[in-house]
């Protein structure tokens, strides 16, 4: 069993390319009802972004709740190109055997522009050519670490990711402009269930993951996060995968 969280697809992608290589099932941990029973599984696949060199809440929640499990354990993280010290923390958490880091797409747009669509394509060429190789270490059941930490990685997912949590996850600056059609997606969509619709126009509770779904799935793009994201161009990673389809 492999259980993803994801906002924008990237995580998702992953642990879909491996279900189809390892032969395994995928399923989101957004809005899971009932922990499956694990007994008889003989993999355990843990698959998500890399929030800030860090692993995301919703993910630490999930895993806190999973009961022991005996079999092969990894997990995959998805990221800009450095994960820090997020996997090895993660590790002092839940028993992994197998641990590894996959390069996607930029799609935090609140601190940059995304990456153009050539290098979107290029990027998930890349990530499927390595996820061919982690496929056949996960079934060979191979103990591996191969995580791209980057630089000042003690700093980064210690102070820095601090700070992120407690001073950049504020819903505050969220707000939809005069392009909104009321069409409740970002809504139904939110993983932190944290938007409602008030008066025909989304609102935002406090609790935030800032996965960015709601700014980069808005079919229209009216959501924007302050002036950070006026003007910038959204990302989910289906509209690159159609192109590639097409």
């Amino acid at each position: 069993m492999i259980f993803y969280f994801s906002g924008t697809g990237n995580s998702r992608w992953v642990a879909m390319q491996l279900a189809t290589m390892t032969g395994d099932k995928a399923v989101s941990i957004t809005g899971i009802e009932e922990i499956p029973d694990l007994n008889g599984e003989k993999y355990l696949g843990l698959v998500f972004p890399i929030y800030a060199w860090a692993v995301p809440e919703p993910m630490l929640d999930f895993i806190g709740s999973l009961q022991e499990f005996n079999g092969f354990t990894y997990a995959v993280c998805t990221c800009g190109g450095e994960a820090g010290l997020a996997m090895k923390k993660l590790a002092r958490i839940v028993p992994l055997k197998a641990v590894y880091s996959v390069s996607m797409p930029n799609n935090y747009i609140v601190g940059s522009e995304p990456d153009s669509g050539e290098i979107v394509h290029e990027k998930i060429e890349a990530a499927g050519t390595r996820l061919n190789g982690i496929a056949v270490e996960i079934l060979a059941e191979n103990e591996n670490y191969m995580v791209e930490e980057g630089s000042m990685a003690f700093f980064k997912s210690g102070i820095a990711s601090s700070g992120f949590n407690a001073f950049a996850r504020s819903t505050g600056p969220f707000y939809a402009d005069d392009r909104c059609t009321s069409c409740g997606i970002c809504e139904k969509d939110c993983p932190a269930g944290t938007i409602y619709m008030s008066e025909g126009k989304p609102s935002w509770n406090k609790k935030c993951y800032q996965c960015l779904k709601c700014i980069n799935g808005c079919p229209e793009e009216a959501i924007q996060y302050g002036s950070k994201t006026i003007g910038r161009k959204r990302y989910m990673i289906d509209l690159y995968l159609k192109d590639k389809q097409e």
